[in-house]
């Protein structure tokens, strides 16, 4: 409503955006089979589940696509007719009704096709999809544009489009949510009109397309590693950002856990699960105890759920401390004001009786089973770290506790006292208000890069970062994430030193306004290592990568694919200053973890057989050497070719490592055979060079410098050149073939122009 003071107002915020069906028991309404399938509906523990509005976003834009692909299809069917029926007339009568009946039933087919295509929408694909989508339009704007006589035509395609995609007007697209459609306490005077069943329609088909499109794609985008969630809070943003509202995690858990390389996920999964269940038991736990008994209360909570003492002794009662209160009082020459009521359920809790309630509150929240009912076999069957689980308790429910060392596997001495609870703080939830000019001139700045305009993207990024400081001030987010670009840049642009001056700037904003064990910390601490590096300061860059793999440890355990990046920098560098002993081990798992994640063929794989191989080398360990570089020849040979420069690179490694160990297997023979004047050569290790090293480490954390030659440029040229002149000559034949020649002579520009 708009008050009094001419301001709008919002009455009710919670019927703001649509309801989820999904979670919605109706007698009258029944869901699509996919949803059936799925075992929705389901009952919550509230009726207000709504919709996201990042879901919202991607339901109206992939409706919209489809609403342009289905108008540009029937478009396309009324230019082939014309076209056909202003040829001469020389064929038969009955050949025009034959080509009819053809066109019809092609327009029937591709209708449907369209309809059941269901195209991702995900941030790795936007390009492609706005391309397409451009191209669509270009269809309906020349077709529409050539001759207004075919305005009925073309309104009756509309038509068509716009009834196909739900729309509640037929004249032009037109998607809106009604979000009392489902609310039992709001009658509508026309249930039963056609708008009122549309608004319905359109509410069950947006939870059908969260459950058929948008939890897929997150689970494609996790296979292709270009979404690869950290801790609860990555992955939380992850869902958010594809509008997959934290609900749905328990259905998220099984389908995660059908795909044997999605390990990783599955662990973040239920380690959320449970976390998150945990804290709606600990609100509940903690309303009943009084103030005086905080600390004892939350280090009782904590021993049930994380300790692994076999029986708990009872926490301090409510009559002790009164007492105690009392006589310090009493010594003080004061009375106690405060009254103490009889409120001791809070001491009552056991261990069995948190593990019974957590499974109950799983059940009924996510409809995930949990499988154990203690924590001993929860961390043995998910290889769980209980410091792991405790900091993101932590952080969910703002306790603060003591640093120390904590034991959770002493069986007869709790791992929690009342002095280890120092704190507790309100965990408070708050939208983040976004300045629209300056993320308009960071996406900008964005896409010149993409297209190579480095220099543009760099001064519209600068720009965006003083936008940002002008709204927000020295210290947030964003401008952490605008600091990390813009280093990125620099360092592309060869200026080391100014790359590594805005990265430190981005890891001491991200310390303080992410959190010093925030997935962001830890990435900002692996590119501060690699410019480190890049400017000579390799004891630096080891120290900032050994806290990275720390954090990597306390947050996600070890078995994660950014665990074998942060190996393979160590390794690496270790190997360049000589610690081979040291770079093996590091090497070695990687190698494993990402043999793990990317499968045996991946040419991640190779690169990490390769680093193996060469550390083997200066080791004198000739046979394993050869054995990995071998299976680096075998992925580049599959993935590449043989004639590619990188399986070339690798057969001559293979040379140079057999005859090496020919020479020193003959040299043993030798002394095998009690020839006293042979001796063993010396292993020629040729130590990298700091290029070579800084090379590779670009290439493990995904910077590639691509080399093109003079010569290349000049073949590029003369094949545009060659293109656009046999365009324009075909251009000449008939104003038809001109519309499509233009098109296609800038695609090719297009084209070259990526190249």
């Amino acid at each position: 409503i708009i008050g009094n003071d001419g301001r709008h107002y919002i009455l009710d915020l919670l019927r703001t955006f649509p309801p989820d069906v999904n979670f919605l028991t109706l007698d009258d309404e029944e869901l699509s089979k996919e949803a059936q399938t799925l075992g929705f509906p389901r009952s919550h523990k509230h009726k207000l589940c709504c919709l996201r509005q990042e879901l919202i976003d991607a339901f109206v834009e992939h409706r919209y696509m489809m609403f342009i692909k289905l108008a540009a299809f029937h478009l396309q069917q009324i230019g082939f007719k014309n076209l056909f029926e202003k040829k001469p007339e020389k064929e038969d009568a009955s050949a025009p009704n034959i080509e009819e009946v053809k066109t019809n039933s092609d327009e029937e087919t591709g209708e449907k096709n369209m309809l059941n295509e269901v195209p991702t929408i995900n941030d790795s694909e936007d390009g492609k999809i706005n391309l397409e989508a451009d191209e669509y339009k270009k269809i309906v704007e020349s077709i529409t544009n050539k001759d207004k006589s075919e305005i009925d035509s073309t309104r009756e395609v509309i038509k068509k489009s716009a009834i196909a995609v739900g729309s509640l007007k037929e004249t032009e697209f037109d998607i809106r949510f009604n979000p009392d459609v489902y609310s039992p306490g709001v009658r509508h005077p026309n249930s039963q009109s056609e708008k009122f069943l549309k608004e319905k329609q359109l509410v069950k088909d947006a939870a059908e397309f969260l459950l058929t499109n948008q939890i897929p794609g997150f689970i494609r985008d996790c296979l292709d590693h270009s979404t690869s969630p950290i801790d609860g809070v990555t992955l939380t943003e992850a869902l958010h950002g594809r509008g997959i509202s934290i609900r749905y995690l328990g259905k998220l858990a099984e389908m995660v856990a059908k795909a044997p390389q999605l390990q990783y996920v599955h662990q973040i999964i239920v380690l959320e699960l449970i976390t998150r269940s945990a804290k709606h038991l600990f609100s509940l736990y903690i309303q009943g105890v009084e103030t005086m008994f905080l600390s004892n209360a939350i280090s009782h909570f904590l021993n049930c759920f994380l300790s692994s003492c076999t029986s708990l002794p009872n926490p301090v009662s409510s009559d002790d401390l009164q007492v105690k209160y009392k006589k310090k009082g009493k010594r003080k020459g004061k009375q106690n004001p405060l009254r103490f009521e009889d409120n001791n359920e809070w001491a009552s809790l056991t261990t069995k009786m948190f593990w019974t309630n957590l499974s109950n509150e799983l059940l009924s929240y996510y409809a995930w089973e949990l499988p154990y009912d203690s924590i001993d076999a929860i961390v043995e069957k998910f290889q769980f770290r209980k410091l792991t689980i405790l900091h993101s308790f932590c952080v969910k429910t703002g306790i603060q506790l003591l640093l120390r060392e904590y034991n959770f596997d002493h069986r007869n001495k709790p791992t929690f006292t009342e002095d280890d609870i120092l704190n507790i703080f309100p965990v408070v939830k708050h939208i983040n208000p976004r300045a629209t000019d300056a993320y308009n001139f960071y996406t900008t700045g964005q896409t010149k890069i993409q297209q190579g305009y480095l220099k543009e993207g760099y001064e519209l990024i600068t720009e965006a970062l003083n936008l940002l400081n002008n709204v927000y001030g020295a210290l947030h987010p964003e401008i952490a994430q605008c600091l990390r670009m813009l280093a990125r840049l620099n360092y592309i642009m060869g200026d080391h030193a100014e790359a590594m001056a805005f990265q430190q700037k981005a890891v001491l904003m991200s310390e303080r306004v992410n959190g010093i064990d925030h997935a962001y910390t830890i990435s900002e601490y692996t590119h501060l290592a690699l410019y480190c590096f890049a400017n000579s300061q390799i004891t630096t860059a080891l120290k900032l990568l050994y806290r990275a793999r720390y954090l990597s440890l306390l947050v996600c355990g070890e078995n994660h694919p950014e665990m074998a990046v942060l190996d393979s920098n160590i390794g690496l560098i270790l190997h360049a200053v000589g610690e081979y002993d040291l770079s093996l081990r590091f090497l070695e798992n990687a190698l494993k973890l990402n043999i793990n994640y990317y499968g045996g063929k991946s040419l991640k794989v190779a690169v990490s057989y390769h680093l193996v191989a060469r550390t083997q080398s200066c080791m004198g360990e000739f046979r394993g050497a050869l054995q990995n570089e071998k299976e680096t020849y075998a992925i580049y040979k599959q993935q590449l070719g043989e004639n590619h420069e990188k399986t070339k690179e690798s057969s001559e490694c293979l040379r140079h490592l057999t005859q090496q160990a020919v020479v020193l297997q003959k040299k043993m023979n030798e002394i095998y055979k009690g020839n006293s004047t042979a001796i063993l050569p010396p292993i020629q290790i040729q130590p990298p060079s700091l290029s070579s090293v800084l090379d590779m480490l670009n290439i493990i954390n995904g910077i590639l410098f691509v080399q093109i030659s003079q010569q290349d440029i000049d073949n590029f040229r003369a094949e545009f050149e060659k293109r656009q002149l046999k365009d324009s000559d075909s251009s000449k034949q008939s104003v038809v073939i001109t519309d499509e020649s233009n098109s296609s002579n800038q695609m090719t520009e297009e084209e070259c122009a990526a190249r």
